[in-house]
């Protein structure tokens, strides 16, 4: 055909998310150089965890498509930090590697809206009329009315074993070599940002034995409800670093790029490579890592927390010194990958270009790391690109309405000097906006999109009016002198210890009756969540001027520096300030409401 509402350019986390939702308006075109590549798992295989389930949980209410895919192809499933509080437990899906790229591939190449394009963009043209021309290195012109770049470690993609490199996006793949020209060319400023990956072993020569064996949860879950076939079918693995796992990295540093100076990109904080992690904590003489299968029937394992840029015969020492890999045998070398970033605060909420209207960008291109974060933008920026090139009203998701709502702000209000990586801690009101009730807060907003049809909503709708009739029923009744709900609220009991006394339920689902226990044990906290939330969006006004931000002992050293030259005139202002913490701003509270109304007035 002649042109396309939308053309997605990728076919990673971020453009399978961002041609599905996008294909729920109209039809979409998604370029890519290698169908076969299309939904691969380039680092570890899994999805989920602490800051990242929630993300995949808000996903699957707006309709996407990686819980599904996440679930169907299961293998082992953990719910972490199961004995905290509701606000960071979290769900850990272990899949099949190769499974989930067939299945992906699957439902992209038979959707009906999606047209597979092969080949490599090379440029980008305004067509004179509000829309775009993807030229391809083969020299065909792409019309469409928005284009979403989903470039992934792509852009001018560097990997690096040791000192030595090649082109390359990620292992065995060639780089996208033309895009990082025409966003310069437009003013975005490119910054240069670096992450890795770590070996994969031959699982028939790993002692298992010496290992310790992390079992799946006997009684699954899953994103959508429910958990795939084979959910809870096998276990992970722990070992550790040793005295000669150090000992050879510290001998060796200087066949490593990283320090002897040869990347320039900024790596990942919270993911360091195994030769940060020695360096940088030397005080550990042992450093836990993660042994994951890639299958059921397993002919790889990942060594997740071994990420590391070392060369390839140094490498091999390396994992033979950790217990239960003496005879290990490396089937892929781990490597750093070198790549081009645009720096997001200068796009809008919904990932739009300031400086290229109409062209969106989601996933590592936007400067974050996993595939969660990528998943989510792509969602994003496909359906603003989607409703663009219809001309619908613009919508935006913001930050109090969860995870993705804070991932967004940070991106576009507070960027990142290095690859973001979406955690609990981030999210100031992550009582509220917990996976748990992720449908009941999103799938609305997914509606409203047009992601969502009415069915659903009315399914999430009735699911929530059974849940209020479950904790109106405890209310209503009285065992031994006192309420369902008072009886609940004591930390030893639970619903089964409730109805033991007497009280009865209507019929639910164990999701809504796992609602009903959140929600009435969490009550307190949870009303006074909602209070703070309203105080804190009132106070978004109250001015700053005049204040001696060097002078407030309760803030952090980074927030009095960064606060004291950006000198924000507002409560709102100074939140968007990178380093500025959530703490630092109720600090700002405290001392102005000391101060009295000399300074609350609203701007």
């Amino acid at each position: 055909m002649s042109g396309w509402n939308v053309l997605v350019i990728g076919g990673g986390h971020a453009g399978l998310e961002a041609a599905w939702a996008a294909a729920k308006f109209s039809r979409v075109a998604l370029l890519i150089g290698n169908p076969a590549t299309v939904g691969r798992m380039p680092c570890n295989p899994a999805v989920g965890g602490p800051g990242k389930s929630q993300l995949v949980f808000e996903l699957q209410a707006l309709g996407g498509l990686m819980g599904r895919l996440a679930d169907e192809t299961a293998i082992h499933t953990r719910t972490l930090n199961a004995s905290k509080g509701p606000a960071v437990q979290s769900l850990r899906v272990q899949n099949e590697r190769d499974a989930y790229a067939e299945r992906a591939q699957d439902v992209i190449f038979g959707h009906p809206n999606i047209d597979i394009l092969r080949g490599e963009a090379a440029d980008l043209d305004s067509d004179g009329q509000g829309g775009w021309l993807v030229v391809t290195t083969d020299g065909r012109r792409l019309a469409a009315r928005s284009v979403v770049v989903a470039a992934g470690t792509f852009m001018r993609g560097v990997t690096w074993y040791g000192r030595q490199s090649r082109a390359e996006g990620r292992q065995g793949e060639p780089p996208a070599r033309f895009l990082s020209a025409p966003l310069a060319r437009a003013g975005h400023v490119l910054k240069r940002y670096k992450t890795g990956t770590p070996p994969r072993v031959r699982a028939d020569a790993v002692n298992f034995a010496e290992l310790l064996e992390i079992p799946a949860d006997p009684d699954p879950r899953g994103f959508t409800g429910t958990p795939g076939p084979r959910a809870a079918e096998s276990p992970t693995w722990q070992t550790h670093t040793t005295a000669e796992t150090h000992r050879l990295i510290n001998e060796n540093l200087h066949e490593s790029p990283m320090y002897s100076g040869d990347i320039e990109g900024l790596g990942p904080r919270y993911c360091p490579s195994i030769e940060d992690k020695v360096v940088r904590f030397a005080h550990h003489d042992r450093h836990l890592l993660f042994v994951e299968p890639d299958g059921v029937q397993t002919s790889e394992v990942y060594l997740q927390g071994f990420s590391s840029s070392l060369p390839p015969h140094l490498q091999d020492a390396l994992v033979r010194s950790l217990p239960g890999f003496e005879q290990a045998v490396i089937q892929r070398y781990a490597y750093a990958v070198e790549y081009d970033v645009v720096d997001s605060l200068e796009l809008s909420l919904n990932l739009e270009s300031k400086l290229m209207p109409g062209v969106f960008t989601a996933g590592q291109i936007n400067g974050t790391s996993g595939y969660e974060e990528a998943a989510a933008q792509g969602l994003i920026a496909g359906t603003a690109a989607a409703r663009r090139a219809l001309g619908e009203q613009e919508a935006f998701i913001g930050r109090e309405t969860g995870y993705i709502g804070v991932l967004l702000d940070e991106l576009v209000f507070k960027g990142s000097n290095e690859p973001y990586r979406m955690m609990t801690s981030r999210v100031e009101h992550r009582l509220l906006v917990r996976q748990d009730n992720a449908d009941e807060r999103m799938t609305p907003i997914g509606h409203a999109l047009g992601l969502v049809d009415g069915t659903e909503l009315a399914r999430v709708q009735a699911k929530y009016a059974r849940v209020q009739g479950g904790i109106a029923a405890l209310e209503g009744q009285r065992a031994q002198g006192q309420t369902g709900d008072a009886w609940l609220r004591r930390p030893e009991f639970s619903l089964p210890d409730v109805e033991a006394l007497g009280v009865t339920l209507p019929e639910l689902s164990p999701a809504e009756r796992e609602a009903v226990e959140i929600r009435v044990k969490y009550a307190g906290y949870i009303r006074r969540a909602e209070v703070q939330l309203r105080a804190e969006d009132r106070s978004r006004g109250l001015s700053l001027e005049g204040i001696d931000f060097g002078g407030i002992a309760a803030l952090s050293n980074e927030a009095r520096e960064k606060l004291g030259r950006a000198q924000p005139r507002t409560v709102e202002q100074a939140s968007r300030i990178s380093g500025v913490r959530h703490a630092d701003i109720s600090a700002l509270l405290v001392h102005l409401k000391q101060r009295g109304g000399d300074v609350s007035r609203e701007t």
